[in-house]
């Protein structure tokens, strides 16, 4: 996937432009922008991100600058494969 251009930057949601200001207003926040990059003022915060059916808490740390907030929070779960499964319904009358 192509990058961003460096003189762009990097992209963030009008309203989380306005609310970063006002980290009050920013804890326990949803947020619904998936494609908006983690900017250093959201660090030490705890969000609530969406990932198409209910929101997911995640505490912004360090690392997570300058990645996107869907990176965090996965929309499909994680099922172990199942090796040994028994009989089943096979054979059975």
């Amino acid at each position: 996937m192509p990058r961003r251009s460096i003189w762009k930057g990097s992209f963030v949601d009008a309203f989380l432009f306005r609310i970063k200001k006002n980290r009050e207003s920013l804890m326990s926040r949803k947020i619904w922008s998936r494609r908006s990059s983690i900017s250093p003022e959201f660090v030490d915060c705890s969000v609530l991100i969406y990932n198409g059916k209910t929101p997911v808490r995640c505490k912004i740390t360090e690392g997570k600058v300058g990645h996107k907030f869907g990176e965090f929070a996965f929309t499909r779960r994680r099922r172990p494969y199942r090796t040994n499964r028994g009989k089943g319904r096979k054979g059975q009358k």
